[in-house]
């Protein structure tokens, strides 16, 4: 998830394409899929209602009065899967939907159903230990308030972050505050390098990170059968805004034992496998086992497609196996951060061992065809999946796909060349795009090729063919609404969320004439989360040196409520800020941290800053304006569809 502003946020409110009924193609391979799978199987819907105790029936709101997650949404899901959707999706989608508060043994309990993630609640001596709250404060609001209704009111002690992405923190602020966590009354613990982690993954890229995420997660579109039916690892992304408490404690390099609240808690450090930062953690005197989202009921993403650091499948398949020894066959139930919890310690060992092995057999594979010479797209063809994934739908490609990692794998072993000489500097999409056109005849020629593939059901190359004519001629309604008619098929062939989300919205977005005009509308909250180097990073990530009016000049910031100091080596080029002071500036601008929060979320401004009395500045002012002249705004809904 990304920390800047969630997709949801942005309440497109963009229709599917209306009642597009799945193609005879489409319509058989979904068929098809009930023979090769056991569809039927009762033991996860058994595990999903397990100890469910109560649940929610109005739909949660926002401080604002807004919608943050309608109950009903996903209620369709009960109905036999339709056409327009592959079963196996189907399936997992109507098991993530289940909502409620649900005992997983006395003294542990979780909220699911009621965002992407799961919040998870343990009793200790005087209050309730919050695990992971969710992605925004609505929904964990009002699952605490659900738990204290049925099991007693509690106050909360201590929060934990299992990881860096911020549906595991985003909704800090529904359960506890800033009040209650300075004062010492509540206590947040993250994993090791939480703080680094979380700027370093998610806010330099933001952005771009929520705009592909819109894909990712089909964010702000309906759901049905013919739209939205989940993402795999979870119903759907709730609505609101998201916030961040800084940690009271990071835990060290390695992991650590420790007491909270008179519950004993063997936090096992897991960074580098499904987040940068991230732990487990075992619970001896419950004989339970929280896998974060590290092991979780299905394969996840070892490159997400909203973007991020390629991961290490080699690291997280061993930091899978050390759980498994470890506690493995100490463990009578493990549950996490997503998905349902499962009992019995054959079950735990089994389910550890399959997730351990996903994750191996696509590193391996990986490697051994690239080790015979074979390029990323022809093994990612030929990858197939382990025998285990035909019984264990836990390890099925619901998010991350065998395909999809199988090129994550390559890439960080390889980098983005995929060895094949001619696409090592190819042209630019569009340039390229409009060659082929030329090549096959010109647009109508395409555009009949494109639409022979599409009525002969072969898809991928429909898309391929059409994408090429959108790109070259992105007016082409004609085009436009073909490849709008393939991407639908594709996205409900799909058994992965990710997957049908991509295509589906890609769909919509084709049938638009341009994307809503959003502002990039930072909140205050998050600006002053952000420590002030990575700040500086982020401004100067946003540096055009087109812009760069004047001389160069080395600025220096001074904020006295905090005691730091940065010194920017402003250049025509480059800007490039350190930590520290130096003597010998062009320009200095001394200002509060705080109050140099509200210049860039864009509630102040520097001169009314400087008339109060807030900020005072020692040289030649117009160094300053240079360096804010030069910063782009970026823009969250850029094309992607379209050129």
């Amino acid at each position: 998830m990304s920390l800047t502003r969630p997709a949801a946020t942005i309440a497109m409110a963009l229709a599917l394409i209306a009642n597009a009924p799945a193609s005879n193609r489409t319509a058989t391979l979904n068929q098809s899929v009930a023979s090769q799978l056991p569809l039927t199987d009762q033991q996860d819907y058994d595990d999903a209602m397990r100890g469910k105790l109560a649940e929610l029936d109005e739909d949660i709101l926002n401080e604002d009065g807004s919608l943050s997650w309608p109950i009903k949404r996903f209620d369709f899901l009960a109905e036999p899967p339709a056409d327009t959707a592959n079963p196996s999706l189907w399936r997992q989608s109507r098991l993530s939907a289940i909502h409620g508060l649900f005992e997983v043994m006395p003294g542990i309990y979780q909220v699911r159903g009621y965002d992407l993630s799961v919040m998870t609640l343990i009793r200790g001596k005087t209050g309730w230990i919050v695990v992971d709250p969710l992605l925004t404060p609505a929904p964990a609001k009002a699952g605490l308030a659900l738990a204290n209704k049925t099991l007693g009111k509690l106050p909360v002690v201590a929060v934990i972050y299992t990881h860096s992405h911020a549906d595991h923190f985003g909704g800090v602020r529904g359960v506890t505050s800033a009040e209650d966590v300075a004062s010492g009354k509540v206590q947040i613990i993250a994993s090791y390098g939480f703080m680094a982690e979380t700027v370093g993954e998610t806010v330099l890229a933001g952005t771009a990170m929520n705009r592909r995420a819109q894909f990712q997660f089909g964010a702000g579109f309906p759901a049905g059968p013919q739209e939205v039916i989940g993402s795999g690892l979870g119903p759907a992304l709730s609505v609101g805004p998201i916030g961040l408490l800084p940690p009271t404690l990071e835990l060290p390099e390695g992991g650590a034992t420790m007491d909270i609240d008179g519950v004993t808690f063997e936090f096992m450090e897991a960074g580098g496998t499904e987040a940068p930062a991230e732990l487990v953690f075992y619970l001896p005197q419950y004989r339970a086992l929280h896998s974060a989202e590290v092991a979780t009921r299905n394969f996840h993403n070892v490159l997400t497609p909203r973007g991020a650091l390629v991961r290490d499948a080699l690291k997280w398949s061993r930091v899978i196996d050390d759980m498994l020894v470890r506690y493995g066959s100490k463990s009578d139930v493990i549950l996490a951060s997503h998905h349902w919890p499962a009992w019995g310690t054959d079950r735990v060992e089994q389910r550890l061992r399959n997730q351990r092995d996903m994750y191996r057999f696509v590193h391996d594979q990986t490697l051994r065809m690239a080790n015979q010479g074979a390029t990323m797209d022809e093994i990612a063809e030929d990858i197939g999946e382990p025998d285990f994934a035909a019984e264990d739908f836990g390890t099925r490609g619901y998010y991350g796909t065998y395909k999809h990692n199988a090129k994550a794998v390559y890439q960080r072993y390889f980098g983005w060349w995929n060895g094949v000489p001619a696409d090592y500097d190819t042209l630019p999409k569009t340039e390229e795009a409009k060659k082929w056109v030329e090549a096959t005849g010109g647009s109508k020629a395409m555009l009949a090729r494109a639409q022979a593939a599409f009525d002969a059901g072969e898809y991928r190359w429909a898309a391929t063919l059409g994408q090429k004519l959108v790109y070259a001629e992105p007016e082409n309604r004609a085009a436009r609404d073909l490849l709008a008619k393939i991407y639908t098929q594709l996205g409900y062939q799909a058994e992965a969320g990710t997957w049908r989300n991509i295509y589906l919205v890609a769909a919509s977005e084709l049938q638009r004439e341009k994307q809503p005009d959003v502002p990039d509308v930072t909140s205050l909250a998050l600006i002053a989360s952000i420590p002030t180097a990575d700040l500086f990073d982020v401004l100067a990530s946003r540096f055009n040196p087109a812009k760069m009016r004047g001389e160069e000049a080395v600025l220096l910031f001074t904020m006295p409520d905090t005691g730091e100091s940065i010194t920017v080596d402003l250049r025509k080029s480059v800007m490039f800020p350190r930590k520290g002071s130096i003597d010998d500036f062009s320009t200095r601008l001394t200002i509060n941290r705080a109050d140099f929060n509200l210049l860039l979320a864009q509630q102040a401004t520097l001169p009314e800053l400087v008339q109060a009395g807030k900020a005072s500045i020692e040289g030649d002012p117009a160094h300053l304006a240079n360096m804010f002249g030069a910063l782009d705004t970026p823009k969250p809904q850029f094309p992607i569809v379209t050129p």
